[in-house]
């Protein structure tokens, strides 16, 4: 299984195994992205860019005439430049690494170790993000009070946040409105999910009926 389908050097190659490696350099790739659009419905450009990539990784692993050295080196730039730009999610280097190590598999003859690389990975893959795997906690929320200046921030809430959750930690304070009012940054644990409303209810009555936001934490924390 892991003989590689080239009898000699890649300079060697007749067609038949370079399309077999091709072919198997694509499969692979449309296989990856399908799962991670599936699992985390990703843009249709960055879908595309994981189908080819095997295949363009393949494709300068013949170039460089088994040189892997040169060959990682070069292909390896390529992970690096759909984050120059974009923040991308950690899930989302790990789909391009996949994508990449398949393309170096199937660029020295081994088609059927590509193969079940993708499969055997991207099935871990989608059983990780599908599942309910290291998910943060569902009562986590991130919980922001405009407050006025001459509040006594650090008292005002003692009585409320204690009631309606297991723990609260003051993050960050600052103002807004030119000064005028302070905004608190909390990440709070609800006792209970179906009692936001009333502990919002209680906070505003505190804060002179301000603004108040109470978030699940953003998606962004999973940025690189």
């Amino acid at each position: 299984m892991l003989d590689s389908v080239y009898t000699g050097t890649t300079a060697g190659i007749t067609l038949t195994q370079l399309m077999i490696c091709f072919a198997v350099s694509i499969l692979c790739g449309i296989i990856i992205a399908l799962v991670a659009h599936y699992c985390s419905k990703t843009s249709k450009s960055f879908s595309i860019a994981i189908a080819i990539l095997p295949a363009v990784v393949q494709i300068v692993i013949l170039l460089v005439n088994d040189n892997l050295g040169v060959g990682v080196a070069v292909a390896g730039a390529f992970s690096l430049v759909r984050f120059r730009s974009l923040p991308g999610k950690a899930t989302d280097i790990v789909i391009i690494f996949l994508a990449m190590t398949v393309g170096l598999a199937s660029g020295m003859g081994y088609v059927w170790l590509a193969l079940g690389m993708s499969i055997l990975i991207s099935f871990l893959y989608a059983l990780f993000t599908r599942t309910g795997f290291l998910n943060p906690n569902d009562n986590l929320r991130i919980l922001k009070i405009t407050v006025p200046e001459d509040l006594d921030y650090a008292s005002a809430f003692s009585e409320v946040l204690p009631e309606f959750t297991d723990s609260f930690r003051l993050n960050s304070v600052k103002t807004v409105n030119l000064g005028s009012m302070f905004q608190l940054s909390y990440d709070i644990i609800l006792k209970k999910a179906q009692d936001e409303k009333k502990m919002i209810d209680q906070l505003r009555i505190r804060n002179g009926n301000l603004a108040i936001v109470c978030s699940r934490q953003a998606e962004s924390s999973s940025e690189l």
